[in-house]
């Protein structure tokens, strides 16, 4: 997970939809269910929540819906975030 983290571009909102949208696109060529890809999505989701601080103001408003969503919510916040990343590879 660390090493997928380094990939990304935390930087600003359009580079982490971009670099994610990339990570994604990736995943779909080796072949990775749309399912695996949403349930990776929530873990990172999870993870990025502990420890990512929320410097850029969409991701700390992330972070805030992602506080209160209950694992479900959270599924589908991370399956939207997908389909987002891939609209902006």
């Amino acid at each position: 997970m660390h090493e997928v983290l380094q990939r990304l571009d935390l930087s600003s909102w359009k580079g982490w939809k971009h670099s994610l949208g990339i990570a994604v696109e990736f995943a779909e060529e080796l072949g990775i269910s749309q399912e695996t890809i949403t349930n990776f999505a929530t873990q990172f989701g999870n993870y990025l929540n502990n420890n990512v601080p929320a410097e850029v103001s969409e991701n700390k408003a992330i972070k805030e819906l992602w506080d209160v969503a209950s694992p479900e919510e959270q599924k589908s916040i991370a399956s939207c975030m997908v389909k987002l990343a891939k609209k902006n590879a």
